[in-house]
């Protein structure tokens, strides 16, 4: 049979390569085709392993996951499976959907990220799924909730938190936790594997936003969950199930610009550490400033639970003006090298007000209970020659009254 002009058009013409690629190809598919009827079948009853449809799996987003969860394990005889998702929050809501039901409870802290507060707030509250505010460094009190409540069934924490930077004590958390039969899951995103491995700690479930450092070029939105317990990544778990039914997936694209990105993580996070412990101190030693949080400065209150569970204490930090509100806002304003940007983790150094971005719908005696205080500002510090970012810095201070 000679093919018409029109079915060439139309035809997919078959890969055309001969070895293979160096660098991880991005699979733009939705689907993926049989040999035969018999394949299909074998796939699909799980009798073999093989792509389908890309909201199921995709070779590139497994990639990125698989990558992941070698990080997360890395220097361990642990093993685990990653999913990824569309963002941060959708690994947050995907793995709440899959782990927890109506009438279950969340233990957190009041500190958390403001959009997970807001999704646990508006979204599974109202569904059911009520979440109780502790502070997570009273273990005492963590124990007598974990004891007092069967329906707490989620411990689920940041460390360091954003954007204070308050650390908790992730083993003996994940450890009160598996006492009492109840899951354990943490964000990850400020420390990334490449600081802190929350499942050699006990952890369940470990949380990432990669839009933030493990891409850290800020041109991707995308989340993962990491996991001990491999089965509920299958095509059988929980989670899979929950990712594939709810739509929460991650595309090839952007699965594709975080495995680039993870390649020079450990670098980056060097230099992210070095710069943002110059900035600390800097700031500590300024007039100006009231308070600076980093949990690498010994001030810090809780120093010594990150150097205990920490490699390095990150890039993040976050100090209060003397002056408040007023002298936050001509600081900002002042920034002319660094960035200001609703987001953190890039390689530039990016300067957030929490208050009216992040956490503008968490109400204020939870901010401010929480140390979120209206003259707040939270710095994500960059890998540009340090010196640069001081300069920056202490011109915008000029502005500032200290009064």
């Amino acid at each position: 049979m000679r093919p018409h002009f029109n079915s060439i058009c139309a035809k997919e013409t078959k890969d055309p390569r001969s070895t293979a690629p160096h660098i991880l190809p991005i699979y733009a598919t939705s689907s993926f085709a049989f040999e035969n009827i018999g394949e299909g079948i074998d796939i699909f009853s799980q009798k073999k392993k093989g792509h389908v449809y890309s909201r199921y799996a995709n070779p590139t987003v497994d990639a990125a996951a698989n990558k992941l969860a070698a990080l997360e394990t890395a220097g361990t005889d642990l093993k685990a499976a990653a999913l990824m998702f569309g963002s941060g929050q959708a690994a947050v809501t995907t793995l709440m959907m899959a782990m927890l039901q109506s009438g279950d409870k969340i233990l957190t802290q009041g500190n958390l990220y403001g959009g997970t507060t807001e999704l646990f707030a508006k979204v599974f509250q109202p569904l059911g799924i009520q979440s109780i505010m502790c502070d997570l460094h009273d273990l005492g009190k963590v124990e007598g909730l974990l004891k007092k409540d069967p329906k707490i069934k989620m411990l689920y924490f940041e460390t360091p938190a954003n954007p204070t930077l308050a650390c908790v004590d992730i083993k003996a958390l994940a450890k009160l936790a598996k006492q009492y039969g109840r899951l354990t899951g943490i964000d990850n995103t400020f420390a990334t594997p490449c600081l802190q491995q929350p499942i050699a700690l006990g952890v369940d479930f470990v949380v990432h936003s990669t839009t933030k450092y493990l891409n850290g070029h800020g041109n991707s939105i995308a989340g993962a969950v990491v996991t001990p317990h491999t089965e509920l990544t299958g095509m059988s778990g929980r989670l899979w199930q929950t990712m594939k039914l709810a739509g929460t997936n991650c595309s090839p694209w952007e699965a594709w610009l975080l495995h680039n990105g993870m390649k020079t993580l450990a670098l980056r996070m060097e230099r992210h550490c070095s710069n943002a412990a110059h900035i600390a101190h800097f700031l500590e030693k300024n007039n100006k400033v009231e308070r600076v949080n980093y949990c690498g400065l010994p001030s810090h209150p809780d120093f010594a639970i990150a150097k205990k569970q920490m490699r390095g204490f990150g890039g993040m930090l976050s100090f209060e003006l003397k002056g408040g509100l007023e002298a936050g806002i001509r600081f900002m304003n002042a920034i002319q090298f660094c960035t200001l940007a609703p987001t953190l983790g890039d390689v530039d150094t990016l300067i957030l007000h929490p208050a009216s971005m992040s956490h503008l719908n968490v109400p204020k005696e939870v901010r401010l209970r929480n140390g979120i205080t209206d003259g707040l500002i939270r710095m994500s510090v960059g890998i540009e020659q340090v010196e640069d970012i001081v300069f920056d810095l202490e011109r915008a201070l000029e502005k500032v009254s200290g009064e």
